[in-house]
């Protein structure tokens, strides 16, 4: 996708899957993508449709858990693209994790019992839940890796005073909870996942997208008990399955690795992996829209001059 260009732009940013535009210092303009990115790297190639997938699962559930917490969304003029209010954002991300997988588990099984200054309780296999789920930030790196940080640096550093630190926390907190409700309806575990908040003028307002495969992890609830007692791996939706061919053809993001190969059949089932999740956590078929540049650009503009 190149650059488009709207009235009263003031900045464009391209980041690893969205591109976003900021217009009269006031509102943005986010597009959602179809590229993908794991471990920090945007892999070679775009997955069809991965775009709208996140962009319409974010404004459904902004929409969804706004009652929790002021979000920066104002429209979708067209699928893969939101505009909203342009907020000051927190240099920190807010993980929430409802059960010990992913990264916090490849920490607990390397030995290690604190993640991010929480305390990881003994006896816990894979994908066990956590008695309650546990906040473990991380930093927002803006070029290179997000690195995981404690309660009390953050509020060393400044990123955010004890007194935002405890809003922050308590508002992740009810926001993983709708989450874990709207799953359940849906036949899904919302494992863990991400948020980031910004600041519009005093008030903290939820930003980004949302419980989408890109920011979350889910099970599927049926059977998950009888498979964690078999050991048996869970049935999953999100980006994991995407790692983990990575991981196996030794690739992780680090200095002098290649990234492997995507063929085309790869690329498809990706593709169809993301609008499973859409139809299961929103519980819609999907519909692909395709839209090009000059249509996009004409929706947006006329979303625009209403704000």
């Amino acid at each position: 996708m190149s650059e488009l260009n709207f009235p009263q732009q003031t900045h464009f940013y391209r980041g690893k899957v969205r591109d976003v535009y900021t217009i009269d210092n006031r509102l943005l303009v986010m597009i959602a993508s179809d590229r993908i990115s794991a471990f920090d790297v945007i892999l070679p190639e775009p997955i069809p449709y991965k775009g709208q997938v996140l962009n319409q699962i974010a404004a459904y559930m902004l929409n969804a858990t706004k009652d929790i917490c002021k979000n920066w969304l104002l429209e979708t003029p067209t699928a893969n693209s939101s505009v909203g209010l342009k907020c000051e954002p927190f240099k920190i991300e807010m993980v929430v994790r409802g059960h010990l997988t992913g990264h916090a588990w490849r920490t607990y099984n390397s030995g290690k019992r604190i993640l991010c200054g929480v305390a990881l309780p003994e006896g816990l296999k894979e994908n066990d839940a956590f008695p309650t789920p546990i906040i473990t930030p991380s930093t927002k790196a803006s070029e290179g890796h997000d690195e995981d940080i404690s309660k009390e640096e953050i509020i060393a550093q400044g990123l955010a005073t004890a007194d935002e630190w405890q809003q922050l926390e308590q508002l992740a907190l009810s926001l993983f909870k709708r989450g874990q409700e709207l799953a359940l309806k849906q036949g899904l575990i919302l494992v863990d996942t991400k948020y980031e908040f910004g600041k519009l003028e005093s008030e903290i307002v939820l930003m980004d997208e949302i419980h989408t495969p890109d920011s979350s992890r889910y099970f599927y609830a049926d059977g998950f008990e009888e498979r964690q007692q078999a050991g048996e791996k869970q049935k999953q939706l999100s980006k994991e399955f995407v790692r983990e061919w990575l991981i196996e053809n030794n690739f992780m993001g680090k200095e002098g690795q290649q990234v492997p190969e995507m063929k085309e059949e790869w690329i498809n089932t990706i593709s169809k992996r993301y609008i499973e999740l859409y139809e299961k956590v929103i519980g819609e078929a999907f519909q692909p829209q395709q839209v090009g540049e000059e249509e996009q650009l004409e929706k947006i503009t006329k979303a625009l001059s209403k704000y």
